[in-house]
Order: structure tokens, then C-alpha cells, then sequence
């Protein structure tokens, strides 16, 4: 049983060691073979594995061997499954056996498929060790995994500007909460003594009232810790304020958006709260501030969803608002309902960014979805996949979003308060503005009029079998994850958690949603239903319009009408539209008013005072001229006689005999 579950986590690093070794040996389609039917295996046999250990609720722990030994800090290879860990794995290998699978079909004429295929494997591999270690240290190497491989896939076509600077953008946006994450451990370590995770929890209710003093204040010390951990968490999972580098991840390849940007890495955050859920129990100041942060980012990034037209854009700033559900119920200490959302957003925002994938594949590349129209008669498939991906996210009855986003509505609503309240209508209208840009890119896309080159439209066709299967899977957890998962996850009464997650008295699940009227039970689904209503009919009349100002000699020009030769002024609508349009000017203010004013700084400052200055003229420069000018000197006061030599060997004598005197 051990070695099958260490066979089960090791395996992609296996497998991305055997991509390099055998790359000479075998054949390149041999070796793709082999690594994704192998891939399949395993991912069936572990699921296997870990389902005992979810019909038997136990926790089973390996410990491999002891990897830091110094003192007081030991570190050991140590593995935890419990119903957690499992819970992510099986989603995991789920999700990640359909990319690779999908990506043979995808990136079928990329020369470099195998480092792609290798590179995915590595990437898993690093996910697995993020959700099983037990320990902090084991937990910061797969997390710190996972952004190398993050980096190295979103700039895999780097002959590419704009795909470089997208995966530097990542790089740098993360190591901002990778810093936050860091303090949080050290302060781990240096309160608790330990960084592993039982000792850990086991202690945290003795020092929920522990204090410490910075800088003449008094800090509560679980505060601290998890506001730390949080910021990792913030940059991590793309909440607001750190959030710009997902949408700019989508020049990536699309297998690399449905792995890395839709299920996984953007959960890391998330899976890292709820495995901290003791810790940040008795820290209720953070929780009100993830409940804010979260329910910002759900209602900031669905408005920035409406006016995109950039099909992966808009499926990405969906996550961004999917996460920030997550987050915020996370808030209200809902951490079984946060990770029940997380794996079923998992499905069906996958099964999006593979249909999408197949859309552009079709499409010749192109991802703006105003050039798309009428691809219902070519790739019928697709649209039947990426329908149901966009009923799923809208919340649609009976699909595995409704079951998930509707309880965590009514659980805000459940708890009486102000900030209760104030999630539940922020995450109400989020849900109506989803369902307002999902049907708004399935009728750009599969409806509205075609106006693409000939030439595309030609080239139109359906995707083959191997990226279809993927595409059926997916669909699978999409349609009934939610029926089948919810009293298991969820349940009043369920056993099913343990102790993996820690909730405190303060919140009881599920035992007064009964007592909740039921005009607020269906706001949300009110809220969906009229999106996707409204999402088909302004799009269609939206389309008539701009056809019929063209009979008129009208044109639309992006911000204003050109109407009988004149320009109309912007209005307020259209400033609003570009204030959305441009992503609430986050990127703008970064870029101009802290990037360029640190950049100008660091060229002032520090390269040319300090550097080119101090460090060049006084340092190395100005040593080798003094060198220079003083040998120089003394090689004109030799006169090459013998007893100028012979004066300057005794005063050389003496001052040597002098120092030795003076020791």
C-alpha cells in the first residue's frame, strides 16, 4: 500500500526524468506514448489506492527519511494522506491525465513536444508534493515548485515578446506573496519550534492569546503568522491586488491554462488556508479580512469579465472571480464548502479552457471571439462542451456549480451579520454578471455572424478523438461532481473530513439554511438565469444595431459612432466600458506609478550615484589608478644605480626588523 500511494506521487517525476534519458533512444511519439497511457495507469490504480483511505476515513502518514537535521529544526521526507490530500490528488491526477492526453492532439506539430509533455509532468509532480508533504518546509518546496514550472510553461513559445514578459510578470507578481509566505514560516518556526504540521495544530490553541511587541506595538502572534501566510496565499491564488499576472498567463499554450490556471496552481493558495484552518481559526481578525479581499475579487473580476473579447482573457478573469468565492467562504469558515467549490470549479473551468482551446485550434490561432460567429454548424462538439462548461459556471440548476456556489451564498447569507450580508449581494451579482459573460462569449462564438478571412473559415474542423475524450472526462465531473460530492463534503453531520480540517464551534454547517426565506434562496438563481438571458438578447440586439448603423454608412469604431460623418462624444456608458476594459487601471497604476518610479530611482540612485560613481571610481577604477600613480612614481625615482638599490633593500630590512620588534 505504501510503496503504491509513493509510486502514485513519484511517478511524474519519474516520468519527467525518463522524457530526457530515453530522448535519444526511442522514438519521440514511443516516448509520448509511453509517458501518457502510463500516466493513465497509475492515475487509475493510486485512485484506487486513495479511495480506501476515503471509505475507511484513516490517516496514513510515510516518513521516508530525514532531510534537515540542525538543532532544533529538523525536517524530514514526510508524506500525509488524509482525506484532504486525497481529495486534491484524485482532482489533480484528473485534471492533469486530460491535459496530457489533450495536449498529444494540441501541440501535435510543436517541435519541443516532449520538453512540453515534461514539463507538464514536473509541474504535477511538484502539486502532488505541495499536497502531501506534512510539513511547512515540504509544502514551500512544492509551492515554489510549481511557480519554476509556471514560468517555464507560460514561456514555452519564447520566441514570443509578449509571452517572456508574461511569465516575468508571474515570476515577480508571486515573489511578492512567496515573501509574505517566508516570514510566515520563519514566525512559524520561532514561536512554535517546529514546522511540522502536527506539532503545529496541536499547539495553536495555546497560543491564541500569545502576544509580541515590534517596534514599541503589540501583535497578536497567530495574527501575524496568518496574515503572512495569507499574502502567499493572495499572490498565489490571483486575489485582488496581486492579481494581474493570471490574465497576462494566458499567452501560454491553452493545455498550460486548463492545467496550471483554471485547477491547480491557483488552488495552492486556497488548499494552503484550509490546511491551515487551526491557525487561522483563532486569527478572526485575517478571516475578516480574507472575507473582504474575497468577496472583492469574485465582484472585481466578473466586471472586468463583461468587456473583454479575448476568449481566454475572459475564462481567466472567471477564475479570478471563482477564487475569490472560494476565498471568501473561507472567511466565514466554510473551508469544506471552499474546497467542495475548488474541486468542482476544477471540472468544468478545464473542460472551458480545452473547448476554448479547440475553438482557437480551429480558428488558426486567433483568440478574439468578435472574429469567431457561427462555429455551431462546424464544431458542434465543442460547443456541446463548452455549453455545458458555461452552464456550470453560471450556476445553472443541477449542474456541479449550482450545487457549490449556491451553498456558499446561502451560508453568507446564514450567518445575520453585516458582513455576512455584504458577501451574499456582492456574490449575487458577481453570479449575475457570470452568467452575463459566459452567454456572451458562447453567442460571439457559436451565434452571431461570422466575420472572419475566408481563409479560417476553410479551415474550420472538429478535434480529433484524443482531444474530444479529454473534452467527455472533463464533462463527467462537470455534469455530476456536485450531485455525487455534496453530502459526502458537505453534509450536516458528515464524517467524512475528520480531522484534516479544523472548524471552530462558532460555525455549524447547514443548520440554519433551512430557516432561510426563500426569496433569498433563489436570488442567486434569479440573478444566473436573468445573466443568461440578458447575456443572449443585448448581444443579439447589440448585433442588429451595429448591422443596421452600417446600411446607414455608420461605422463602430471601438469608443464612439461615426454617424453621417461625425464623431459622437464618449459617453458616460463608454467611459464606464473603458474603465472596466482596462482592468480597473491596476496595470496602469502598477506600471506607471510604481514600476517606473522605482525603475527612475534604482537609474538615479543607485546606478549612477552609487554604482557608476562610488563603486566604479572609488572602487576597482580608483584603486587601479592609485596603483598605477604610485608605481609609476617609484619606478622614476630608480635610477638603476646599485647602491640606490642596495639604500631601499636596507630601509626595507629595517622596517621589517621594526615590526617584528613591535609584536
Amino acid at each position: 500500500m505504501d510503496f503504491i500511494l509513493l509510486g502514485f506521487v513519484f511517478y511524474p517525476f519519474f516520468s519527467f526524468i525518463f522524457s530526457w534519458v530515453s530522448f535519444f533512444i526511442l522514438g519521440e511519439w514511443e516516448i509520448l506514448w509511453l509517458m501518457v497511457h502510463f500516466y493513465v495507469i497509475i492515475v487509475i490504480v493510486g485512485s484506487i489506492s486513495l479511495w480506501e483511505i476515503v471509505i475507511f476515513n484513516e490517516i496514513k502518514v510515510i516518513t521516508l527519511s530525514t532531510w534537515i537535521k540542525s538543532g532544533l529544526f529538523v525536517v524530514n521526507w514526510g508524506f500525509i494522506f488524509d482525506t484532504l490530500s486525497v481529495s486534491m490528488l484524485l482532482m489533480v491526477a484528473i485534471v492533469s491525465g486530460s491535459v496530457h492526453y489533450y495536449s498529444l492532439g494540441y501541440m501535435c506539430l510543436d517541435p519541443s513536444l516532449i520538453r512540453f509533455i515534461s514539463y507538464l509532468s514536473l509541474f504535477t509532480f511538484f502539486m502532488f508534493i505541495l499536497v502531501t508533504g506534512d510539513n511547512f518546509i515540504q509544502l514551500f518546496l512544492g509551492w515554489e515548485g510549481i511557480g519554476a514550472c509556471s514560468y517555464l510553461l507560460i514561456s514555452f513559445w519564447n520566441t514570443r515578446v509578449q509571452a517572456n514578459k508574461s511569465a516575468l510578470k508571474a515570476l515577480i507578481v508571486n515573489r511578492i506573496g512567496d515573501f509574505g509566505f517566508i516570514c510566515g514560516l520563519v514566525l512559524i518556526f520561532y514561536f512554535f519550534r517546529s514546522i511540522d504540521f502536527f506539532v503545529v495544530f496541536s499547539l495553536a490553541p495555546f497560543l491564541k492569546d500569545a502576544t509580541f511587541f515590534f517596534l514599541g506595538f503589540e501583535f497578536f502572534c497567530l495574527d501575524v503568522i496568518c496574515c503572512f501566510l495569507f499574502l502567499g496565499c493572495v499572490g498565489k491564488s490571483a486575489q485582488l491586488g496581486l492579481h494581474t499576472w493570471l490574465p497576462s498567463a494566458m499567452e501560454g499554450p491553452t493545455p498550460v491554462s486548463a492545467l496550471i490556471h483554471a485547477a491547480t496552481l491557483v488552488t495552492a493558495g486556497i488548499f494552503l488556508i484550509i490546511r491551515c484552518s487551526v491557525l487561522f481559526e483563532f486569527a478572526p481578525l485575517v478571516l475578516f479580512v480574507i472575507l473582504i479581499i474575497g468577496g472583492l475579487t469574485a465582484f472585481f473580476s466578473a466586471t472586468v469579465a463583461v468587456t473583454q473579447d479575448d476568449i481566454k482573457r475572459v475564462i481567466a478573469f472567471s477564475t479570478c472571480s471563482q477564487l475569490g468565492y472560494m476565498i471568501f467562504i473561507c472567511g466565514l469558515s466554510g473551508y469544506s464548502v471552499s474546497l467542495f467549490h475548488l474541486i468542482n470549479h476544477a471540472f468544468f473551468k478545464a473542460l472551458l479552457f480545452l473547448a476554448a482551446g479547440s475553438v482557437i485550434h480551429s480558428m488558426s490561432g486567433d483568440q478574439d471571439m468578435r472574429k469567431f460567429g457561427s462555429l455551431i454548424k462546424f464544431i458542434p462538439y465543442t460547443y456541446s462542451m463548452m455549453l455545458l462548461g458555461f452552464l456550470a459556471l453560471s450556476g445553472f440548476p443541477f449542474l456541479s456549480g449550482f450545487y457549490s456556489k449556491d451553498l456558499i451564498l446561502e451560508l453568507a447569507f446564514s450567518k445575520y451579520n453585516v458582513l455576512g450580508v455584504f458577501s451574499y449581494w456582492l456574490g449575487s451579482i458577481s453570479a449575475g454578471l457570470t452568467a452575463f459573460y459566459s452567454f456572451r462569449v458562447v453567442y460571439y462564438t457559436f451565434v452571431g455572424k461570422n466575420i472572419s478571412f475566408r481563409y479560417y473559415s476553410q479551415q474550420l474542423h472538429e478535434l480529433p478523438e484524443n482531444m474530444g475524450l479529454s473534452l467527455f472526462f472533463l464533462s463527467f465531473g462537470s455534469l455530476f461532481s456536485g450531485f455525487f460530492l455534496k453530502d459526502m463534503f458537505v453534509g450536516v453531520g458528515s464524517p467524512f473530513w475528520g480531522n484534516a480540517i479544523y472548524i471552530s464551534d462558532n460555525f455549524f454547517l447547514g443548520l440554519d439554511l433551512d430557516f432561510i426565506p426563500l426569496i433569498f434562496k433563489n436570488v442567486p438563481l434569479i440573478f444566473s438565469l436573468s445573466g443568461i438571458v440578458l447575456g443572449l438578447l443585448l448581444n443579439t440586439l447589440f448585433d442588429i444595431w451595429k448591422s443596421f448603423n452600417s446600411r446607414l454608412g455608420n461605422t463602430y469604431c471601438g469608443w464612439s459612432i461615426v454617424w453621417n460623418d461625425k464623431v459622437c462624444k464618449p459617453q458616460a456608458s463608454v467611459i464606464v466600458y473603458r474603465f472596466l476594459n482596462y482592468e480597473w487601471y491596476f496595470d496602469y497604476v502598477y506600471n506607471y506609478y510604481i514600476g517606473y518610479t522605482i525603475l527612475e530611482l534604482s537609474y538615479s540612485s543607485f546606478y549612477k550615484l552609487l554604482d557608476k560613481t562610488f563603486f566604479e571610481l572609488w572602487g576597482s577604477k580608483g584603486f587601479i589608478l592609485i596603483f598605477y600613480t604610485l608605481s609609476k612614481k617609484l619606478s622614476n625615482q630608480s635610477l638603476g644605480y646599485i647602491y640606490h638599490s642596495g639604500s631601499l633593500l636596507l630601509i626595507g630590512l629595517l622596517m621589517l626588523v621594526f615590526v617584528f620588534l613591535s609584536l
